[in-house]
């Protein structure tokens, strides 16, 4: 069973910015589409971006343009570069490969934004 582990989240104001890191236990990471996702209080959990084990990126309309997802293979670790945060993306963040059946859930990290 693969475990993820992640961090970075806090108190931003609006407009700042935030970078949020998940470690993944378990070698198969490289080869496996990982995903950020976020859950907000009395909302279902959303994909907000996803990256493949090659580099190919995708990304919800609501953080296009905003939200930057990377990675490290080497260091089975996943990224969310977030920038130009809104109120409205305060939320739980966690990180899982990209499929119809998930690994164990982290903790996840939170993000709040606000003045």
């Amino acid at each position: 069973q693969v475990h993820v582990v992640e961090s970075g989240g806090g108190l931003v104001q609006p407009g700042g910015s935030l970078r949020l890191s998940c470690v993944a236990s378990g070698s198969i990471f490289r080869i496996t589409t990982m995903g950020w996702y976020r859950q907000a209080p009395g909302k279902q959990r959303e994909l907000v971006a996803a990256m493949s084990s090659v580099g190919m990126s995708n990304y919800a309309d609501s953080v296009k343009g905003r939200f930057t997802i990377s990675r490290d293979n080497a260091k089975s670790t996943v990224y969310l570069q977030m920038n130009s945060l809104k109120p409205e993306d305060t939320a739980v963040y966690y990180c899982n490969k990209v499929s119809q059946v998930a690994w164990a859930w982290g903790q996840g990290t939170q993000v709040t934004v606000s003045s």
